[in-house]
C-alpha cells in the first residue's frame, strides 16, 4: 500500500507543468550580467540593472500543460530579457561621447581637420601628413604643390658663427694642460711629502664633483709642482682619479 502511495504521489509531481523562465538561470548570472553593465567604458556606475523578474503568481491550471507552450514561455522570457540587456548596454556605452579612434583625423562634414600651419591632423593633433587619405580630404594634388612650395620658401637655413673667445679668469684651462703634458698617470716626476699622504687624498678629494674640478682646484693651488691639499701624492702632475687620456686621443695626441 504504502509503494503504491509513493507512485501515485511521483507521477503527480511528473505531471506539473515546468516553471516559467524567471530570465536568469542562477543568480550568478545576474551578478555577472550587472558587472558587464558596470564595467562598460564610459559608464561611471550609474548605470541600472533590471531585476530578475518576478516568478508568476497565476496558477499552474491556468498554465498550458504540453511541453510545446513551456518551451514557448520560456524562450519568450529569455528573448525579453537579452532584448533589454542589449538596450542597457547600448545606452551605458553611448556616455563615451563618440571618441574619435586613435588615427583617425577629426572630420567636420567630411572634411580632415588642420593644424595651425595648415597641415592634416588627427583629433590629438599629430600631423597626419604622411596619411595619404587624410592629405587628398583636405586638399587637392595642385593645392599640396602649393602647400609644399609655401614651406618651402618659409623655410630657413642658419649659416655656423664663430665660437666665442673663452673669457679670461675662468681658471685653468685642463685641457690644454692635458695637451701640453706628455707624461702617463703613474709617472713621478714631482717630489711630494710622504705624510698621511693616503689619508689627505682620500679626504680632500671627496670634495669635489668631478675628477675635472679636482684638477682645475690642483692647477689653480699651485700645481703641478706645489700641492698643498694632497691631490697629487704620486706626484704624476694629475689630481686624484684626473687623465688626461681622453682629451689627447680627441686631439689625435
Amino acid at each position: 500500500m504504502r509503494a503504491l502511495t509513493m507512485a501515485v504521489a511521483l507521477l503527480g509531481v511528473a505531471s506539473c507543468t515546468t516553471m516559467p523562465d524567471s530570465g536568469y538561470n542562477t543568480f550568478g548570472q545576474y551578478e555577472r550580467e550587472r558587472e558587464m553593465i558596470l564595467n562598460a567604458p564610459g559608464n561611471n556606475g550609474n548605470a541600472t540593472l533590471q531585476n530578475p523578474s518576478a516568478v508568476s503568481g497565476q496558477p499552474l491550471s491556468a498554465m498550458s500543460s504540453t511541453p510545446g507552450g513551456a518551451q514557448t514561455t520560456a524562450a519568450g522570457g529569455a528573448d525579453g530579457d537579452a532584448e533589454d540587456i542589449a538596450s542597457q548596454t547600448s545606452q551605458a556605452l553611448a556616455g563615451t561621447g563618440g571618441t574619435t579612434p586613435v588615427g583617425e583625423a577629426n572630420t567636420a562634414g567630411g572634411a580632415a581637420a588642420t593644424g595651425p600651419l595648415g597641415e592634416a591632423v588627427n583629433s590629438y593633433g599629430i600631423s597626419e601628413e604622411n596619411n595619404f587619405k587624410a592629405v587628398g580630404e583636405q586638399r587637392s594634388i595642385q593645392q599640396d604643390k602649393e602647400f609644399i612650395a609655401k614651406n618651402r620658401a618659409a623655410y630657413q637655413q642658419i649659416e655656423p658663427t664663430a665660437l666665442p673667445q673663452r673669457a679670461s679668469g675662468d681658471g685653468p684651462n685642463i685641457v690644454t694642460y692635458a695637451l701640453q703634458t706628455t707624461q702617463a698617470v703613474g709617472t713621478p716626476l714631482y717630489k711630494r711629502s710622504g705624510f698621511n699622504a693616503e689619508g689627505r687624498y682620500t679626504k680632500n678629494c671627496a670634495k669635489y664633483a668631478s675628477p675635472d674640478q679636482a684638477q682645475m682646484a690642483f692647477l689653480s693651488n699651485g700645481g703641478p709642482k706645489k700641492d698643498p691639499q694632497g691631490l697629487d701624492p704620486d706626484g704624476d702632475g694629475f689630481a686624484c682619479t684626473w687623465d688626461p687620456t681622453p682629451f689627447r686621443k680627441a686631439a689625435g695626441n
